[in-house]
């Protein structure tokens, strides 16, 4: 197990079928990770528990399903199932962050950019999750400036 002063944030994007990942830290940058695509949830979960062990996780931030007029989305149900099951595993804090319009947004940043990854990839569901996980660090340690054309001298 990796160790670490720092704290190391996991990102969830929950799916039946695949579990798009992110990590982060203190620097306040999420990052992709492969998704976690195994066929049985059992497959999935160990994966995350692989992670959590290896990368030192500190915290999980798991997208929560939140529909635009506030109330919980159809999927929440499941999404509070998958949660229960991470904290039989886990004794460390889970978050749920609104995770509402980040799936549009990962499909709207890879088709701008003119990719056009397969579903089964997870490519859009880690890109989702990287977005919940980078929405959670800027509520923590403030957003991170951009560098533009105009900051060069």
């Amino acid at each position: 197990m990796e160790t670490s002063l720092l704290m190391n944030f996991l990102g969830i994007d929950y799916g039946e079928r695949r579990i798009g990942l992110s990590i982060g830290d203190e620097l306040g940058i999420a990052v992709p990770l492969p998704a976690a695509v195994e066929k049985h949830e059992v497959g999935r979960l160990d994966h995350i528990s692989h992670l959590v062990e290896d990368r030192g996780i500190t915290d999980i931030i798991v997208g929560y399903p939140i529909n635009m007029d506030e109330s919980a989305g159809y999927k929440a149900r499941e999404v509070d199932q998958f949660i229960d099951k991470l904290r039989e595993r886990f004794r460390i804090p889970i978050h749920r962050v609104d995770e509402r319009l980040t799936t549009y947004q990962a499909e709207k940043d890879f088709s701008e950019s003119g990719k056009r990854p397969t579903r089964r990839s997870g490519k859009v569901d880690s890109r989702a999750a990287t977005i919940i996980l980078q929405d959670h660090l800027d509520s923590i340690f403030g957003p991170k400036l951009e560098a533009d054309d105009s900051m060069i001298s």
